[in-house]
Formats: C-alpha cells, structure tokens, sequence
C-alpha cells in the first residue's frame, strides 16, 4: 500500500478537525465560577447540564414572561482591530435586557452563544467575564448557554456572540404605552455613549478620518469612548416603576429617537422633542463632524447621548428626573405628546 493510500485510510478525531477540546474544558472551568456570582432566587439547575431549570418567584401572582433576543452588531469589529474585548458582554446582556425592561419586566436569566473557529480560552473568558458582569449589574442569572468552535467558519481571531434573556412582569403592570395621551412629557436619560448601535457608519467615519484610536476627544481616547460599555438600566428604572407611573418606555437602538419612540405611542399622538434640550456628547459632536452627517442622519441612527425614553404624566415629571440623578443617572425633559395631525411622523425632532 503506497504512502498516499495508507495517509488516506488514517483514522481521523475531532482534533484533526481543527477542534481544541481541551481549550473548551479549560473554558468551561473559567465560566462556572463567573456563573456563581450571578446566581439569584429561581435557579435550579445552571452552567453544566444539557438544560437550565429556572423556577419563576413565587411573589408573581400573574407573571407574564418576556423575551429577548440579540447581538452587539458590528461592534465586534472594532474589538477585533483593537484587540479590546472587556466591554463586549457587557454590550450583550444590556442589548436584551433593556429591551425586555421597558415592557416593565424584571430580567430572570440569560444565556449566550459564543461561536469562533478557533477557540481562545483567554479572549472567551474575557467576554463572558463581561456578560457575567451585565448580569450582575442587571439581576439576571447566567444560566447556560454555547461555545461553539467551528474551524472554517471564522477568519482566525475572530467571533459572533448572540443574546437571550427571559424576564417577567406582572400582568397588570405591563408597560405597553396604551395609556400615553396628549399633555404627557417626553423623559430622556443618558446613554454611556453610542452602545451597541450605529457602528457600520461609525467605522466608516473611522476609516475616512483615518484617525488613531487614540485620538484625543475632550480628554478621553476615542477607543474608549466607541468601547464604552452600554448603560445598563435596570435595577434604577425598576425601582422607578414602584415609585411613579411610567406609561411608556423606549429602549433607544437602531433607528435613534426618530425610529424608536414611535413603537410605544399610540397611533394618534405625536412626540416632539427638542434637540437643545440636551447637549449631545462630544462622541457624537466628533463623529457629525467628521463625518459630515446630517441632524436627521444623526437622531435616525444614534442615540446621540439618550439611551432610553420614558414618557410620563406631567405632574411627576419633575419628581421622576429627581429621582433619576438620586441613582447617578442624568435625566432631561426632551419634549411632550401632542394630538398627531394627519399624515404626520409620530416622532419629531425640532
């Protein structure tokens, strides 16, 4: 038998494949002890198992679960470029958490899933120290979730992370907007920066700039504000919502304020905000200029330093931003709803 022949009948393993299982064990023993710390009242069965069991609190005496789902987008690639990852779980969780806090609910558990072709056990730990983080800062458990290591998937260096998260509400405090009328205010509340939105022109405006990512922005490095951590804002804003009446809520992401209000308004009223209401941070300022974008470019595509929206009566909105710099969090009166004239957009920024 020739040499070829006897190559050709060699036995194959998982290693041969490309796949590190060793790296994947090594792996899993960083996580569980990242996992612990976000342990809470209704996990039964965590990290390890083919499934996690969560039991919903007993406290909850009509609980209406609310999902889900998301990424960090093409974040991903400036984390790639400059080797930065610490930021990026963080970036995950809160993706799904606010989204599932301004139906009003309480963020339960959450599970991941890291794909790469190549695992490094040193860049994942990274990651998931970050998810376990947004966890913690959110008071949802990490449950479970995937590392998936596909050799031939991904160029070398590179991963995708995806986002779950389940929560609950009681069903006769869910936040749906149907109460929002015309005399109620329009509350913003700062972002940390641009989040987890917006980053296929921000890294356009990057390239054209051809700036390093040092490049000093009042004081900080622009790699650090790009990379900043999304605001997480759930332990505050649920506090919030025992204290006042919240009629509505928006989790500002893709599509800015223009895109974003609208979902939680009723179909007859119209939000009109005022964009000298609040000075926009010097990220935003640094990437109109340079990249020569236009103010409705601007409030369609970034937050532009509001990171979520509450809508509220009138007579509690002083009291509401009261509150809101009690928990460290800036807060603006951006507007109010109006009666929505005919063939008008729901969201308007003058």
């Amino acid at each position: 038998m020739t040499d070829s022949a006897n190559s050709a009948n060699k036995s194959l393993s998982y290693r041969d494949a490309g796949v590190d299982i060793d790296a994947g064990d090594a792996l899993v023993d960083r996580i569980k002890p990242l996992a612990k710390k976000t342990m809470r009242e209704g996990v039964l069965a965590g990290i390890g198992g083919f499934g996690a069991l969560f039991e919903i609190p007993k406290r909850y005496k009509e609980p209406v679960l609310v999902s889900g789902t998301d990424g960090v987008g093409t974040k991903l690639k400036l984390a790639f470029e400059w080797n930065q990852h610490e930021t990026i779980g963080q970036d995950l969780v809160a993706m799904s958490v606010n989204d599932i806090l301004v139906q009003g609910a309480e963020p339960l558990f959450f599970l991941d899933y890291f794909a790469c072709g190549k695992l490094s056990v040193d860049t994942a730990t990274t990651v998931i120290a970050g998810i376990a983080k947004g966890c913690e800062l959110s008071g949802c458990a990490l449950i479970g979730g995937e590392t998936a290591e596909m050799p031939g998937m991904y160029p070398p260096g590179e991963y995708d992370l995806a986002g779950f998260a389940v929560g609950a509400v009681e069903k006769s405090k869910i936040i749906n907007g149907s109460s929002i009328k015309p005399g109620d205010v329009v509350i913003g509340i700062a972002s940390s920066g641009a989040h987890s939105n917006g980053y296929s022109l921000i890294r356009k405006i990057i390239e054209r700039a051809g700036v390093s990512p040092n490049e000093d922005i009042d004081g900080r490095s622009l790699r650090e504000l790009v990379m900043a951590p999304t605001q997480i804002y759930v332990k505050p804003l649920l506090k919030l919502m025992t204290q006042f009446q919240i009629k509505g809520l928006a989790h500002i992401t893709g599509g800015g304020l223009v895109d974003n209000v609208p979902r939680i308004l009723p179909e007859n009223t119209q939000a009109i905000l005022h964009r000298d209401s609040w000075k926009m941070p010097a990220l935003f300022r640094w990437l109109q200029m340079k990249g020569g974008v236009i103010d409705a470019e601007m409030v369609r595509v970034f937050n532009c330093g509001i990171g979520m929206v509450l809508i509220v009566a009138q007579a509690e909105a002083d009291s509401i931003i009261a509150a809101l710099k009690q928990e460290a969090l800036d807060a603006w009166v951006l507007g109010g709803v109006v009666e929505r004239p005919a063939n008008t957009p729901q969201t308007i920024v003058v």
